[in-house]
């Protein structure tokens, strides 16, 4: 019986942290669980060095909540980047690298100033990129 309690025990705590199980797909993974990386410099460029929990996530299926910067003209945006802040203007990034995520979806998806929450699989960037650390590959748009 106390193997059980202890199992719920870390169950619970993996959620609060903002890490769900991969077979929990309703789950929004957090920005501030992605904020879990450090960048250290290694000869003559930075290299990103991501937490344990953010490994378990490349190349996995998981859900994103955020706002869109588009990359492009239009009113639907296939590629674009998602931001854990709202933009304060439109010259401005509203954060630091760990709180974007370049997206790419299957089809394209209305470009909208509220918050959306996108799934798809999941990479982390660990080439110079233009200073991105994730990506969310063939994203759909996921209901409200």
């Amino acid at each position: 019986m106390r193997r059980n309690y202890t199992f719920i025990a870390a169950a619970a705590l993996l959620l609060a942290s903002g890490f769900a199980p991969a077979n929990d797909q309703g789950a929004v993974v957090s920005w501030e669980a992605l904020a879990q990386v450090t960048v250290t410099k290694q000869k003559d460029r930075y290299v990103p060095e991501f937490s344990k929990q953010i490994v378990a996530l490349d190349k996995r299926e998981v859900r994103l909540r955020g706002f869109m910067l588009p990359l492009e003209q239009g009113a639907r945006q296939k590629h674009f980047l998602l931001s854990a802040q709202p933009p304060e203007c439109a010259f401005c990034m509203p954060g630091t690298a760990e709180q974007f995520a370049e997206v790419r979806t299957r089809m394209p998806v209305k470009y909208v100033t509220e918050p959306i929450t996108l799934s798809g699989t999941f990479v982390l960037v660990r080439d110079e990129s233009g200073g991105l650390l994730y990506r969310l590959n063939e994203a759909t748009l996921v209901d409200k």
